[in-house]
């Protein structure tokens, strides 16, 4: 054996010992022929994408100073790159793929805005209003304000656009689309009004909010703005119906969905806030067994396992406060054990309270599920911040000494090599969102996202999409393209193992899990023959 091949078998011998933490590292110790020939296929795809539509063949010395071609890259910023995302052969493989569980997304959230915009508009008891007439100087920096009346409070207002609009009133919504003015684009102007309310934009997120504290400013305004939206009865049942059947089409399987119960009642059909969260959950459940029966009807019974959901509050709650949801989510929980699945305390953790200002409320109810003999576990947000030793980076800490099962977003996990290790050996998995962390302006880019880290410290991440309507990334495929554009040593065979943690690491109890897993696996390997014989034509 000459020098060089003795230096290069030394070389794989470090790259192999380098990641042999890794979450998928025995996975691909022995692919079988179906999993090779497929991870074949998608990294001679990405290697073909690369240079066809990333253009990373370009060489840094054919230097133009005129150049004012866009700057696009592999696994670049998201709102920028979505368009053409959705043209390559690589998303339209990964959009067949069995996603397995989306274990991190807010329920208010989850609905494509212009669906969202038509169900409103068919409810006639649903208004907006504005703070004056909105014109062609105003309507940018003009949010909308819905409310839903009671049948004997209809607004007579016609429209928002008009003269005789002096601001304040209640405008029927259906109406105030079809009165916009036509300086503001009619009915379409409408739309677009009403969506950038309730969406990011590539100049907000790129440009004029391009700190994580401006975004998130504009980010929580969406939820402000959509709440009495969602929130109404003849809405809701439509908008989980919506959110579970899009969910299958893009091959998730199981949810564990986050719903805000901070608002204590929802509107009811009389257009009074009247309805208890118990009313919510029943609706939910009624919703989900008439999906699951239809898809029986169809032999398509096998594409959804269920849909569980995770009770949460905000952190700008007094401690006093919090006692009455923790109450409330135990009741809860009792009267719909096969519903809710854990409890999370959510909002911006760089502004709002840590958990340590919650430790006696959250100790407190530690001791009452003992004493209810109710399995209501924590699944905790924290560390979702570029801080290092701040209080949100410390939530880390708490999330982890409360038993938390899971770790919401976990950005800064990877500043912490005792948090990981017990990560690793607790089997405390992260729910990783990638494309919310870069539009929320924690990183730049997939690239530079810590998510590696995690992964070649053998810690278990499911991938999430977070808050999917307002970032325009529905469902996971955008989120797994995105990982898997942003990394060489990254696979198919690494996005499957993802997929395959975040039913392992679900909520689901062990038989349930051993049954999701089962159906999984079928499907998967379905997919991985379908990827592999793409390569052959």
């Amino acid at each position: 054996m000459d020098a060089t091949q003795e230096y290069l078998q030394r070389r794989d011998q470090l790259v192999r010992e380098d990641r042999a933490l890794r979450v998928d590292a025995s996975r691909l110790a022995s692919l079988t022929d179906i999993e090779a020939k497929a991870e074949a296929v998608v990294r001679a795809t990405r290697a073909v994408e690369a240079d066809s539509v990333w253009g990373t063949g370009k060489s840094i010395f054919d230097y133009n100073p005129i150049d004012s071609t866009p700057n696009v890259f592999p696994g670049m910023a998201f709102l920028t790159a979505r368009e053409t995302v959705t043209k390559t052969k690589l998303f339209q493989m990964l959009n067949k793929m069995p996603k397995g569980a989306l274990l991190h997304a807010h329920l208010d959230a989850t609905v494509n805005v212009d669906v969202l915009l038509k169900l409103a508009l068919a409810q006639p008891a649903m208004h907006v209003r504005a703070p004056a007439r909105l014109t062609t100087s105003n309507i940018v920096a003009t949010l909308p304000e819905f409310k839903v009346l009671s049948p004997g409070a209809f607004s007579t207002s016609s429209s928002l656009t008009d003269s005789t609009y002096i601001g304040g009133e209640w405008v029927p919504l259906y109406r105030a689309r079809e009165t916009f003015d036509e300086s503001l684009e009619g009915p379409v102007g409408f739309d677009n009004w009403v969506k950038r309310a309730l969406t990011i934009n590539p100049s907000e997120a790129y440009g004029t909010h391009d700190s994580p504290t401006k975004i998130w400013a504009k980010f929580s305004s969406t939820f402000l703005t959509c709440h009495n939206l969602i929130y109404y009865l003849p809405i809701w049942q439509q908008y989980i119906r919506e959110f579970i059947l899009s969910s299958i089409d893009d091959g998730i399987s199981y949810v564990e969905a986050r719903v805000n119960f901070l608002y204590k009642y929802m509107t009811g059909p009389d257009g009074l806030e009247n309805l208890p969260h118990r009313e919510w959950l029943i609706i939910f459940d009624r919703v989900l067994n008439e999906i699951k029966a239809e898809l029986k009807e169809q032999g398509r019974q096998d594409e959804l396992i269920g849909v569980k959901l995770i009770y949460t509050t905000i952190r700008f709650i007094t401690p006093e406060e919090l006692e009455w949801y923790t109450e409330d989510a135990l009741a809860l929980k009792q009267e719909f054990p096969h519903l809710i699945a854990g409890f999370d305390l959510v909002g911006h953790e760089d502004s709002l309270k840590p958990l340590i200002d919650y430790i006696e409320p959250l100790t407190k109810f530690m001791r009452r599920r003992e004493e209810l003999g109710v399995d209501l576990p924590f699944i905790f947000h924290a560390g979702e911040t570029l801080g290092d030793g701040n209080a949100p980076d410390m939530n880390l800490y708490d999330a982890i000494l409360l038993g938390t099962k899971r770790i919401g977003h976990g950005y800064s996990l990877v500043k912490h090599p005792k948090l990981m290790e017990i990560c690793r050996e607790k089997g405390i998995a992260v729910e990783v969102c990638p494309i919310s962390n870069e539009i929320l302006r924690l990183t730049s880019s997939m690239p530079a996202h810590p998510l590696p880290i995690l992964v070649n410290h053998g810690v278990h991440v499911s991938l999430c999409s977070d808050d999917p309507a307002v970032f325009g990334n529905m469902g996971l495929t955008f989120d797994f393209f995105q990982v898997l554009m942003a990394s060489e040593v990254t696979g198919l065979l690494t996005l499957g193992e993802f997929a395959r943690d975040s039913i392992k690491y679900s909520m689901l109890e062990d038989e349930e899990k051993a049954y999701a897993l089962g159906l999984w696996e079928k499907r998967w390997l379905e997919f991985l023959e379908w990827v592999g014989r793409t390569g052959d034509e």
